[in-house]
């Protein structure tokens, strides 16, 4: 049975209370690093909550006026494999749409294969590759483009 989560606006504070849950990463985020990233430019932080606890996260930012990057996102690890990524993705691309952005950009390295497929599941495109020195640490570039609403 699928876990019964709500997506909703989330705070920094919560994006560290999952973000110290992942394994993968090595605690690098503080709350000084992640105000600093998100000051003074249009952002999102989307929460997935279940029993009102923060279990997943989604945060991005306003590259240029007409281009999103979304930075970074987790979920906890035994909530893994439930679809909450997913939905995040999803909630996150429709704010995006909403705010009149043209494009998407992300990135994500070949020691996130969960990462890698959901993206390409959802038509993102490889653009470019960033070599940090080996496969797993090298950066995989991707971008999504929306096309204008022709129904309006």
């Amino acid at each position: 049975m699928a876990p019964c989560y709500t997506i909703k606006p989330a705070s920094l504070k919560d994006v560290l209370l999952v973000d110290c849950q992942i394994p993968e990463f090595d605690g690098r985020n503080t709350l000084n690093k992640l105000q600093a990233r998100i000051a003074n430019c249009e952002h999102l932080i989307l929460g997935a909550y279940i029993n009102n606890e923060p279990v997943a996260y989604k945060l991005g930012y306003a590259l240029h006026a007409n281009t999103f990057y979304s930075w970074l996102g987790a979920v906890a690890p035994k909530w893994r494999g439930k679809g909450i990524a997913q939905a995040l993705l999803k909630a996150q691309e429709a704010w995006i749409k909403e705010h009149d952005y043209d494009a998407i950009h992300v990135k994500s390295m070949n020691r996130f294969p969960a990462m890698l497929s959901m993206l390409i599941k959802n038509d993102y495109q490889i653009v470019g590759y960033k070599d940090k020195g080996t496969p797993q640490s090298s950066k995989i570039l991707f971008s999504k483009t929306f096309l204008p609403d022709k129904t309006t």
